[in-house]
């Protein structure tokens, strides 16, 4: 393929306009709108409601499609479309005599590059492609570095970049989560750039990819690749596990070594010299320090005066574009080099796409029937019911996110989103009874709607539509009034919901929308439902020292409060007996049941028991409540809300009890374990772990 070079253009007065409304379309409305000989004549996306918003927000009017942005003017098209559109959106737009400004990556097929650049020649016009990381200041920087031969001949490259996931709040899956290859098409490209700017065409690529469970959402969540190029050879390593998130790129060459660190915004330069290695050790490690330690601040800075933006390699790229356009000059990306990105960057993502597919063969085929579904079958709850009920001889479905690292044998598992309704829907065809044990415990405000409201409303139409006998939902006593007038009494199923949960924090507030969902398709969709609300759960492979008990170990623990809260504990065993005889009496009119035990601890009980020797410090409440209100406006300027809000510490450290009214005469039921055996057992199963 022979790249296409068009005659000059030299557009002066471009007027724009933008196809697709994600995520990165207020990049691009920024830096065009910085641009003062450029026109946004427009906007349009197939989701009008989302181009509408992007308009609203920017000044900028919505157009209903392609053929109207150019009857409205533009001369250039902006490309923002997932990948699998841009071809076809590109090749449409320089038809209609328009040049083309696409977003990375050019495609995800080598024929629709090729067709791109075709279009490109036949036409006339210009079509480049961004990459926002060859433009990026940090990276152009060191191009310049080595241009002047500050480290001599670059021969080797490492990148370590890590990810991740955009966010999710339930619906048909999106590519990012429904592709194996999505993480690396999105992130591996960014790497084959550098790769290709500093040491030329990209010859052979071989790579590796697996699934820790860092991020479970998607299939493999750990890259990494060994790169040969003509000049020389590199790696990479994409990781979801690796925290703090970080972006760094280290360029070896004869006679030194360039580190981009592109998070923190800082290039530093080790140097080869004749100075004796210990010297140079000492003289290289004082100059890199220093320069990190000058230009991260100054970066700060720049940011503060938007001398520097979120994603600047775009926006300097933006510009460089038009500037190009207003000269005539070629474009800084030729086709044929990012249809080579697009190249190796489908190699690594469809082989990684195929084995997944081939992963998930084991797991195609489900029963016609099947006596339980139980979803989060690989959270702490849902595995400890799953071989029980297997124990007993019950058939067993389990909805899990992730392909189990050692499935357990006999029991059939759909993986899925919980998110995902067609997912949920594949899971609950079939089943007779549903114990709906998934939940997000962790994460961003879009996780938690996913991951429990979301899907808490998936699994109940589901089982609507399917007809099962009866739904069990795992809901907790989280999402009770803390701070209500208990007047002394434990607190029971009777009690009022919490009337503030968006101060008490993002569990809380899914959880009790979760409730109140499988409560209100009781009362007007006649769900047959039963939903338990266990205490704190311990044992069965969960960490007795929580937030709610103490911070820290073994040896030492800090303890918010006096320590005289008293934290309503539920050994495992017991909780799955509950679930257990729920569903052997078929308790399907919506009944609320608390599974607490009649012996609660207190914090200080807690940790006398299985640390008797451990010192423990208690943070005084008042001081702990000063601290809370003095992160509230800290917060509230960033647009959060303080995970340490007065409100939420008043309510974790209220000194009330609980109980339950319906355990005994709706399922005849009492703890069998108990605080105090379940107690034994973990300080046993403690011991076991320790090294002899």
């Amino acid at each position: 393929m022979t790249d296409h070079v068009p005659a000059p253009t030299r557009l002066t007065s471009p007027k724009v306009g933008i196809v697709g409304a994600g995520d990165i379309s207020p990049v691009h409305i920024e830096a065009l709108q910085a641009l003062p000989s450029v026109e946004i004549v427009g906007i349009c996306d197939l989701d009008r409601a989302r181009a509408e918003q992007r308009a609203s927000a920017y000044g900028i009017p919505v157009r209903d499609s392609l053929e109207a942005l150019v009857e409205a003017g533009a001369n250039v098209i902006h490309v923002l479309t997932p990948p699998h559109a841009h071809a076809p959106v590109a090749i449409r737009a320089m038809e209609l005599g328009c040049h083309v400004f696409i977003e990375k990556p050019m495609a995800e097929d080598v024929d629709d590059c090729r067709a791109i650049a075709e279009a490109a020649a036949r036409t006339g016009k210009v079509a480049t492609v961004d990459h926002l990381t060859l433009f990026d200041p940090q990276v152009q920087r060191a191009l310049a570095q080595v241009k002047a031969g500050k480290i001599g001949k670059v021969v080797s490259i490492d990148i370590i970049r890590g990810g991740e996931i955009l966010p999710y709040e339930g619906g048909p899956l999106p590519s990012f989560l429904a592709d194996a290859g999505f993480p690396f098409r999105d992130l591996g490209v960014h790497c084959f750039t550098i790769f290709q700017a500093f040491l030329g065409p990209i010859l052979d690529v071989t790579a590796e990819w697996q699934s820790l469970g860092g991020e479970p959402s998607i299939p493999f969540d750990e890259w990494r690749a060994v790169v040969k190029c003509r000049d020389g050879m590199g790696q990479f390593q994409i990781t979801f596990n690796a925290k703090p998130i970080q972006n760094q790129v280290f360029i070896h060459g004869t006679k030194g070594i360039i580190r981009i660190d592109q998070f923190s915004l800082f290039n530093t330069t080790r140097k080869a010299s004749a100075l004796p290695r210990p010297v140079e050790r000492l003289v290289n490690v004082g100059t890199e320090s220093m320069s990190a330690l000058l230009q991260a601040p100054a970066s700060v800075a720049k940011f503060a005066t938007k001398k520097l933006q979120r994603l600047q390699g775009i926006r300097d790229h933006i510009a460089i574009f038009y500037d190009h356009l207003a000269t005539g000059e070629p474009m800084p990306i030729t086709l044929d080099e990012a249809t080579e990105l697009v190249k190796w960057n489908e190699h690594v993502a469809r082989a990684a796409e195929a084995d997944y597919a081939e992963r998930l063969k084991p797991f195609e085929h489900l029963s016609d029937e099947v006596d339980v579904l139980v979803t989060g079958a690989s959270g702490s709850v849902g595995k400890n019911l799953v071989r029980r009920l297997l124990d007993s001889g019950t058939s067993v479905r389990g909805m899990v996110r992730r392909i189990p690292d050692h499935p357990i044998e006999g029991v059939e598992y759909v993986i899925g989103n919980l998110g995902d309704p067609a997912a949920v829907d594949r899971a609950v065809r079939g089943a007779h009874v549903v114990v709906h044990a998934g939940a997000t415990m962790t994460g961003w405000p879009a996780e938690f709607k996913a991951g429990t409201v979301v899907a808490t409303q998936n699994v109940v139409d589901s089982c609507l539509e399917h007809g099962v006998d009866q739904l069990v939902h795992i809901s907790s006593t989280a999402l009770i009034d803390y701070l209500g007038s208990h007047e002394g009494r434990p607190v029971n199923e009777n009690a009022a919901y919490e009337p503030h949960p968006d101060q008490r924090g993002l569990y809380t507030q899914s959880k009790l929308t979760a409730e109140q969902i499988v409560r209100d398709a009781v009362a007007t969709r006649e769900l047959p439902a039963v939903i338990l609300r266990p205490g704190v759960i311990f044992g069965g492979g969960v960490d007795l020292v929580t937030g709610a008990v103490a911070q820290g170990g073994p040896d030492t623990y800090t303890v918010l409060g006096d320590g005289e809260v008293t934290v309503s504990l539920i050994y495992m065993d017991d909780v799955i007996d509950a679930i257990e005889t729920s569903i052997d009496r078929r308790l399907v009119g919506g009944e609320i049941i608390q599974l607490i035990d009649p012996a609660p601890l207190t914090q200080n009980e807690i940790l006398a028991a299985i640390a008797p020797h451990a010192k423990v410090r208690h943070v005084p409440r008042e001081v702990l409540f000063r601290i809370g209100r003095a992160t509230e406006p800290l917060f509230a300027k960033l647009g959060k809300q303080s995970p340490f809000g007065e409100y939420r510490l008043r309510s974790a450290l209220s000194k009330m009890t609980f109980d339950g009214l319906n355990a005994a005469p709706l399922l005849d039921w009492k703890p069998a374990v108990g605080v105090a055996e379940g107690l034994r057992r973990y300080r046993e199963a403690l011991a076991a772990q320790q090294p002899h």
